[in-house]
């Protein structure tokens, strides 16, 4: 039960929302357990995102959260480079302008029940 949200300051295109989707599935294969095939991906475009006091430039906020407890700092580092490498060449958004908060937990609810 991955989900990794993606907020951004600028408009996306459905191509381009692919690609990073593309990419996230690709990505999140660095957490132990982790697939594509349970993988959300929301996003939001066209968010107001002030970085430093300023919205003059494209930012992002990106948030991943998984199912358990343990995940190894080691997946959270290939993923933060896999994230913003994508970010960046999909959108154009600096690696400076984006932050990623990551998230486990075993409180997940799913097809009417709790896991």
């Amino acid at each position: 039960m991955p989900v990794i949200h993606t907020h951004v300051s600028i408009p996306t295109t459905p191509g381009q929302r692919e690609a990073l989707k593309t990419a996230y599935g690709k990505a999140i294969t660095a957490v132990p357990g982790k697939s594509e095939s349970w993988l959300m991906c929301p996003f939001e475009d066209n968010m107001p995102i002030y970085f430093g006091g300023s919205d003059s430039k494209p930012a992002a906020y990106v948030e991943v959260n998984v199912f358990g407890n343990d995940v190894p700092r080691s997946a959270w580092e290939q993923l933060t480079e896999q994230i913003m490498k994508a970010l960046n060449s999909e959108l154009g958004i600096p690696m400076n302008r984006t932050y990623i908060r990551y998230t486990a937990t075993t409180d997940w609810g799913w097809n009417g029940g709790n896991f």
